[in-house]
């Protein structure tokens, strides 16, 4: 059309190539504004510099998705708002990582149904629409999902009713684009392995061979598998 709603770039585009576009656009239409709403991102960095193929530093997502979560790389880009830089860095990402994982752990609909009072989520609700409506701003969105999944796991302590709340995190994490899915795990070929160290670990809990029981526990965690002892035995995934 003659006229658009909404154009996005980076910042290092603003002069001259959207100041040209502008010129060109109307002055060939006679349309005024060519753009309604301009949103220029902040550049991704890493080790503080622009990340690009002509300095050779790249890292592709098809890179980093052998290493992190879909989520996790959604969270790592959204944790800043659009106009701030982002750098890049396995700390920033491993962090990402274990921030969904809270996520994942409170939308799980495990509190009590029927107790005896009712998380109320609407108001988080209400707060992440507004943050949204703040320039896009979701980074603070974000933290409206962390303060609804701390009252969640609070609630859950308390025999509340969290199963709307739960779900209320989940609609809101998709808006966000979070499937709050669970992270791959090892080759269907390492399970019965796995499940063959837990076994045993368990029958060195019953037998009170503590030491041992936790170096099963902690050479797994040093492999990337950890270990979670519940009232219906123990489940493991990948870290």
């Amino acid at each position: 059309g003659e006229s658009i709603d909404i154009h996005g770039g980076g910042q290092d585009l603003i002069f001259p190539h959207h100041e040209n576009e502008i010129t060109q656009s109307e002055a060939f239409t006679g349309v005024v504004p060519f753009v309604r709403y301009w949103l220029h991102n902040g550049l991704l960095q890493l080790a503080g510099d622009k990340m690009s193929k002509s300095l050779g530093n790249l890292v592709t997502v098809k890179q980093a998705l052998e290493r992190y979560s879909p989520d996790a790389i959604r969270f790592f880009i959204l944790s800043s708002h659009y106009r701030s830089p982002l750098t890049y860095s396995d700390e920033i990402l491993q962090a990402a990582e274990a921030g969904m994982e809270r996520l994942r752990q409170a939308a799980k609909d495990e509190g009590v149904v029927g107790g005896k009072s009712v998380l109320e989520s609407e108001s988080f609700r209400s707060r992440f629409i507004e943050s949204m409506d703040d320039d896009f701003n979701a980074a603070q969105a974000i933290a409206v999902l962390f303060d609804l999944a701390r009252a969640i796991n609070c609630a859950r302590e308390e025999q509340q009713d969290v199963s709307q709340a739960c779900r209320t995190l989940s609609e809101l994490a998709g808006v966000l684009g979070f499937t709050l899915e669970e992270p791959r795990k090892p080759a269907l070929a390492a399970e019965p392995f796995i499940e063959l160290l837990i076994s045993l670990r368990n029958d060195l809990r019953q037998a009170k061979q503590w030491q041992l029981a936790d170096k099963i526990r902690d050479q797994l965690a040093e492999s990337g598998i950890a270990l979670e002892d519940t009232p219906k035995g123990t489940t493991w995934k990948r870290t």
